[in-house]
Formats: C-alpha cells, structure tokens, sequence
C-alpha cells in the first residue's frame, strides 16, 4: 500500500484566535455604545449595530460567493511570508482607530452627554455611514485581491483591478471606511469621537500612499491603470 505524504501543508485557516477576533468585530465592537452607556432605547446606537454586522457579514458573504480564495486569503492575516512590515503595523492601527470611533462615542453619551444633531444632520450622517459600507463591499467583493495586508499576491495570480468601483478611485475601500469614520459621530452625537476619526485618517492616507507606492513598484501594470485613474482616495482632490 502506497502513503503519500503532503510535503507542503496548507496552514489553518481557523483557530480559536480567529474566532476570539471574529466575535471581538461582530459583537463586542459595534455594541460599544450600548454596553458603555446601558442605555438599550438608544436606537441611533442599534441602527450603527446593525449596520456594521450587516455590513460586515453581507459582504463577505458575497465576496465569498464570487471569490471563496480570497476568504482563505484574508483569513491568514499576519502569517503570509511577504506582508509588508510596514502594513503589519499600519492596518491593525486602522482597526483600533475604527473600534475607537464607537468607544468614544460611548463614553461621551455616559458621562458628558451634552452634544446632540438634529435630524437633517443624522439622515445626512445615516446616508453617508450606508453610502461608505457600499463602497467598501462593493470594493472587497469586486476585487478578489482585496488581501487584509499589503502583499503582491504571486501565488495567487495577482494583477490589475480596474472593474466595478476601481474605475473611479484607486483604492475605493479605503474612501468607503472614511466615508463611515467621518460620519458616524455625528449619527451618535458625539464630538470627542472627531478625534479618533481624525487620527485613524491620518493612519490610512499614510497607508493608501505606501500600498499605492508598492503597486506601482511591484505589480505589473498599475502604473498604467494610476495614469487612467488619477485619484487614490477623493475624487478631485488625492
């Protein structure tokens, strides 16, 4: 009887350190400002709840759906070989400034509650934080290289997308996250949470200028498509 061995194992592709991250982002994160503040008629705080898991689960679900490798991909953030070091530090500082957002949010409605929107304010806030989850899915479920880390993605084939939302901007998915990062807290009447919002912007212009610096450098035919699409994050203006 012959035994073949697998010389090149696959690495996992769940753990219990992705599940304790997975229910972290699901559940604990878009919660912040209701289980800061107990406040549980705060109905601003489960509409933002509501849309970030939908959101977050909708779109992979789809992006799943159109392309199952890129769900592999993205599940094994920090332990492919040629992640960029600098990204290794810049995208779990975007996350933390995205979950900052809430907290702060949370904690101003606790214990200094003093500053609210009116209503044209928060549908103009609401329609911003939906407009900004759209890009955003429609980024990661149109491009099947949309890695959580920076990385030219030789094993996988990686080359140019320029379809669906990338006609219009370079990085699209990077817009959509400020989109929502700018607009959410006014949606939750919050002036501390500008803060957090600022700093986690500074963090992303830096890292969408070191990733498009890399794509031009490394992957075949991006210089062409940076000639074709001249904005990285704001039409018009970057």
């Amino acid at each position: 009887m012959k035994i073949e061995m697998d010389m090149n194992p696959q690495p996992k592709t769940f753990s219990v350190r992705m599940l304790i991250v997975m229910l972290f982002a699901l559940v604990v994160i878009p919660f912040l400002p209701l289980l800061i503040t107990g406040r549980w008629d705060w109905w601003e705080a489960w509409i933002y709840a509501g849309i970030w898991i939908l959101g977050a689960v909708g779109s992979r679900a789809l992006a799943a759906r159109r392309h199952p490798d890129l769900i592999v991909e993205r599940s094994l953030f920090m332990r492919h070989k040629n992640e960029k070091p600098w990204d290794r530090i810049l995208s779990p500082l975007v996350g933390l400034g995205g979950g900052l957002i809430p907290l702060v949010a949370g904690l101003e409605a606790r214990f200094d509650p003093s500053f609210a929107c009116g209503l044209p304010i928060k549908i103009v806030s609401l329609a911003v934080i939906l407009a900004g989850y759209s890009l955003a899915s429609y980024a990661l479920i149109e491009n099947r290289f949309f890695s959580a880390l920076v990385r030219i993605q030789t094993d996988r084939g990686h080359r140019v997308v320029s379809s669906g939302p990338y006609r219009w901007l370079r990085h699209p998915g990077y817009a959509g996250a400020l989109m929502s990062f700018w607009a959410t807290p006014s949606w939750l009447d919050s002036w501390w949470a500008f803060i957090p919002a600022a700093l986690v912007t500074a963090v992303l212009v830096i890292r969408t200028r070191l990733e498009d610096e890399t794509l031009r450098n490394e992957l075949d035919g991006y210089d062409d498509y940076a000639r074709r699409v001249r904005y990285r994050l704001l039409p018009g203006v970057w």
